[in-house]
C-alpha cells in the first residue's frame, strides 16, 4: 500500500492530564483511519520543536507509541516522520520497525532522516557531529537497514557502523517501505533515489518546483525512473468550516511566536513557515493545495493539524476534504 494521504501528530499539548494524552492520540488515529487517511505518523523527537512549543512540552517516544496504536487499529499504516538515524543503531532500528510490522499485521513504514535537533543530542548524550557526518551516517545506516528489511543478512564495515551477519527474523514481508523525509536537494534526494520507496518533501510550497527538478536530476544520475519513487509534501493544515476562524487560528499561532502575520508582505510570507501552511474553509484548502502543491507533480500529501487536530471531528473534516484530491 502506498502513501497518498497521511496524518502526522507533531503536537501532544492538549491541555489534558497525562493519563488522557495517549487516548487523545488514539482517538485522532482512529478518526484518521475512518476518514480515509492511509498512514498515521508521529514525530521521533524527545523534546517539542521550536515554533510548535517549548522543549518541556509533552513528547511521546515514537516507536512505543506506534506499537500501542498498532494494537488498537486495523488498516492504517504506521510510521515515524521521520526516525532520527542518530538516535538508534541501524540494525536495531531494522529490528524495531520489522517488529512493528509484525505486531501491526504488515502496516509499518520506516520513515528515516539524518537527524537535526542539536538540543536533543546534547541532552540525551547522542553524538551530533557535523551536517556532513550525519549524512554519512545515514548513508551507512541505509546500507545496513535496506537488506535487513529485504530478508538478507547484513555484514558491513563503515566509519560509523558495522554488522556481522546480522539477521532480522521474524518478518511478515520482504518489501517493508522505506520513506526518506527532508528537503535537501543533494544529499537527502540522492539517498532517496538510491534507497527509498517514498520521499516526503519538507519545504516551503513556493520551493516545490525547484525541489521536484532536483529530485528528477538525482534519479537520472543513477538511472532510476522517477515515476518509481512516490513523492509527498508535508503541509501544515488549519481547516475549519468557517474559513475566517481557521485564519484566526493561524494568526494566533504566529502571534504566540512574536510574529504579526497580517503585517507581512506576500514575499515576506514566502520566507516564513506560513508558506507551508494551508488555512481556510474546505473549498479554500482544496484550491490552495491544487495550485501550490499538486500542480507541481507531487502525488501524495501528509498533513498535520497543530492548532485543532485533537478536537473531535477535525481530522474527519480534513479527510472528507482531502481524500478526493489523492484518489
Amino acid at each position: 500500500m502506498t502513501i497518498r494521504l497521511g496524518y502526522q501528530m507533531p503536537n501532544f499539548s492538549y491541555g489534558q492530564p497525562v493519563r488522557d494524552l495517549f487516548p487523545t492520540v488514539l482517538a485522532q488515529t482512529r478518526e484518521a483511519e475512518a476518514a480515509g487517511f492511509d498512514t498515521v505518523f508521529v514525530m521521533d523527537h524527545f523534546y517539542q520543536l521550536p515554533g510548535i512549543g517549548t522543549p518541556d512540552d509533552p513528547m511521546l517516544e515514537s516507536y512505543t507509541t506506534l506499537g500501542g496504536l498498532a494494537a488498537a487499529t486495523e488498516r492504517i499504516q504506521l510510521s515515524a516522520l521521520v526516525t532520527g538515524n542518530t538516535y538508534r543503531n541501524p540494525a536495531l532500528l531494522a529490528k524495531t520497525v520489522t517488529t512493528l510490522d509484525v505486531v501491526s499485521g504488515g502496516r509499518a513504514v520506516l520513515g528515516i532522516g539524518a537527524g537535526w535537533f542539536e538540543l536533543e543530542h546534547q541532552s540525551y548524550g547522542f553524538e551530533f557531529g557535523t551536517f556532513t557526518d550525519r549524512f554519512h551516517r545515514l548513508d551507512e545506516a541505509l546500507q545496513i537497514i535496506h537488506p535487513m528489511l529485504r530478508g538478507k543478512h547484513s555484514t558491513f564495515t563503515g566509519e560509523w557502523y558495522h554488522t556481522d551477519d546480522a539477521m532480522n527474523e521474524p518478518r511478515i514481508r520482504d518489501d517493508l517501505p522505506i520513506l526518506l523525509g527532508g528537503g535537501g536537494e543533494k544529499k537527502t534526494f540522492a539517498l532517496a533515489a538510491r534507497y527509498a520507496d517514498h520521499l516526503n518533501i519538507i519545504c516551503n510550497a513556493s520551493e516545490l518546483p525547484r525541489k521536484m527538478d532536483a529530485l528528477h536530476q538525482r534519479c537520472a544520475e543513477i538511472g532510476r525512473n522517477p515515476k518509481t519513487l512516490d513523492v509527498s509534501f508535508l503541509a501544515f493544515l488549519i481547516i475549519d468550516e468557517n474559513g475566517d476562524r481557521a485564519r484566526e487560528q493561524q494568526q494566533d499561532m504566529f502571534s504566540a511566536n512574536g510574529v504579526d502575520l497580517s503585517a507581512l508582505s506576500a514575499e515576506q510570507r514566502r520566507q516564513t513557515p506560513a508558506d507551508r501552511q494551508f488555512a481556510g474553509a474546505p473549498d479554500e484548502i482544496v484550491e490552495q493545495l491544487q495550485t501550490r502543491v499538486f500542480a507541481h507533480g507531487v502525488n501524495g500529501l501528509i498533513v498535520n493539524m497543530v492548532t485543532n487536530g485533537h478536537e473531535p471531528g477535525a481530522v474527519a473534516l480534513a479527510g472528507r476534504t482531502l481524500t478526493p484530491l489523492v484518489s
